[in-house]
């Protein structure tokens, strides 16, 4: 069996639920935070690092007119992006989750073993997917620990 077969079936059950709790969301949950990360940078944080795994990892250049706002996480003062409609949010991901399947089924076989240089370090294609998950499930927990503690308050 291709690494492709049996990496893609786990991706896209991960991707599923993840998708589906993201369209679960109230927009007005986006804004809750606890520390400086809010529930929408989260997810627009998500989807630029599929964007950038794609390319990093995969070789699929990330769409010119793709602004990475996240990718050096959130800081403390100064104006911060704010992420609040979750119909753009759920469109990039959906986006960015069909671009990065498209680099995983265009890698030839013998490449997800071979560590690639990238900005954090070397990796092989299919440890960068191991990570992708993870990073995915993280968020998942973080979104679900601040709906569950956080006031209704925008984030600071």
């Amino acid at each position: 069996m291709s690494t492709i077969a049996t990496v893609l079936p786990v991706w896209e059950a991960i991707q599923s639920r993840f998708h589906k709790m993201v369209k679960g969301l109230a927009e007005e949950d986006l804004s809750l935070a606890i520390g400086p990360a809010s529930i929408g940078y989260m997810l627009r944080h998500n989807a630029e690092v599929e964007y950038m795994f794609a390319e990093w990892f995969f070789g699929r250049k990330m769409p010119g007119d793709l602004e990475v706002m996240t990718s050096r996480g959130p800081r403390g003062g100064g104006e911060k992006p704010i992420f609040s409609n979750l119909c753009e949010l759920v469109e990039l991901l959906e986006a960015s989750n069909a671009f990065l399947i498209t680099a995983m089924k265009e890698l030839q076989e013998e490449k997800w073993h071979e560590p690639v240089e990238s900005p954090m370090g070397p990796s092989a294609p299919i440890e960068a997917i191991g990570r992708l998950m993870y990073h995915t499930g993280i968020h998942a927990g973080q979104i679900s620990l601040i709906q569950k503690n956080a006031p209704a308050v925008k984030a600071q």
